[in-house]
């Protein structure tokens, strides 16, 4: 049975729980989100922001940082993660671009400043214009950790506030590119989703099923649907696991955060999830 809940929380992903579709499943659940009125969205300033018991809990697309352990410590009280879902990370391109996909080394390569033409890559002759996330978003640390691998990104990568301003930054520039979530992407009818492979010995595998849905048919004939499969079985190459962070302080906000989990891990919760592109934990 689900008590009445008011949930304060920081919203840093493509949420599972709409609001129409959370008050349809579970009435008695209220969610308010909350943006840091200075910071940028994403995860490094979503813990802050529970840190300072600003929100009741993180939505978080990264584990939590030994730093900020450390940190909720100093403040006599602890940190829980609890993973609820996956998701993919899926590149997006300028539709026009002409490209069959790109290696995971590649892609390292072009946003390091290694590659800086598409035609160093099997494209056509056209300087290579990267975008990302802030620093402060969990994607982008997980873009850093896991193709980087540690390395800097390049002086030539420009850094946007959100995907929607990233999505249209892509759609404007032929030579364009930049990575989000795979349900922020895939669907999207102005950019082009890129097929990836780990070496060039291996096959393409598209975050979308294929075919591809092209832009000039989006969305008379539909939108281009998640890969949902290949993100499962990590036959595409860039997959992560997304967790709730909850501030265990014994208070009303470690109940909101415990509850909320138990939601997510519902059945009916893990549904809402997969509905929204994301791959349920169970």
């Amino acid at each position: 049975m689900v008590k009445a809940l008011h949930l304060k929380l920081f919203r840093l992903f493509r949420h599972p729980f709409r609001d129409p579709r959370i008050k349809q499943v579970f009435p008695k659940v209220n969610l308010t989100y909350y943006h840091h009125p200075t910071l940028p969205p994403g995860t490094e300033t979503g813990i802050k922001m529970l840190l300072d018991g600003q929100i009741s809990f993180v939505l978080s697309s990264r584990p939590i940082k030994k730093s900020e352990f450390q940190e909720a410590d100093d403040r006599r009280f602890k940190l829980k993660q609890v993973q609820v879902a996956s998701d993919a990370i899926a590149i997006a391109v300028h539709p026009d671009l002409t490209i069959k996909g790109l290696t995971t080394e590649q892609l390292k390569a072009i946003y390091t400043g290694k590659i800086t033409n598409w035609r160093q890559v099997g494209g056509p002759n056209l300087k290579i214009t990267p975008y990302s996330r802030p620093n402060e978003s969990g994607t982008t640390e997980f873009f850093r950790k896991t193709i980087l691998v540690g390395d800097d990104f390049s002086q030539k990568v420009s850094f946007i506030p959100t995907t929607t301003q990233a999505v249209r930054k892509v759609a404007e520039t032929k030579g364009a590119i930049y990575y989000a979530s795979a349900p922020e992407i895939v669907d999207q009818c102005k950019v082009k989703p890129l097929p990836l492979r780990i070496s060039k010995t291996d096959s393409f595998i598209t975050p979308y099923k294929p075919p591809l849905i092209p832009t000039e048919n989006c969305p008379q004939q539909g939108r281009n649907q998640l890969n949902s499969e290949a993100f499962k079985t990590k036959t595409y190459p860039i997959t992560r696991r997304l967790f709730v962070i909850i501030k265990q302080d014994g208070q009303g906000d470690e109940r909101a955060g415990e509850a909320y989990v138990k939601l997510l891990l519902t059945d009916e919760g893990q549904k809402l999830i997969e509905e929204a592109g994301y791959i349920p934990r169970r």
